[in-house]
């Protein structure tokens, strides 16, 4: 084989990637009760950002290289800043009550550190 080919990962067993998806369900669940004015703002955001987690590591996880999962890797981090911040502002506009935006607020913060070790374990070994 080619040096730094590998075989593609399957995100499936990414724990990061489980726990991002879980919480993309919850988010989809959570926002079901938003007001309907915010059906194409807040709550359209909320839920790309969040989805946006687990597809990004997906994607990543078809590339060729660790360097590109990398990439992916970074941009799901992104994502999960992005929902942390759209949580925080459901719950400061009333939309999402304080102990469930406490209970995503941590799942979110947790991913994103995984994530982020995940990130930093394949750029060591690229």
């Amino acid at each position: 084989m080619k040096k730094g080919w590998r075989m593609a990962r399957d995100f499936r067993g990414i724990t990061a990637w489980q726990r991002a998806h879980a919480l993309t369900l919850r988010v989809y669940r959570a926002t079901s009760g938003f007001p309907g004015d915010e059906r194409f703002g807040l709550v359209s955001q909320i839920r790309r950002a969040c989805a946006s987690i687990p597809t990004n590591v997906a994607e990543g996880c078809g590339r060729s290289t660790n360097n590109e999962l990398a990439r992916f890797i970074d941009i799901a981090t992104g994502s999960a800043s992005e929902v942390e911040y759209q949580l925080l502002l459901a719950k400061d506009l009333g939309y999402l009550p304080k102990d469930e935006h406490a209970d995503l607020s941590t799942e979110v913060i947790e991913i994103r550190r995984m994530l982020l070790a995940f990130n930093k374990t394949l750029r060591t070994t690229s």
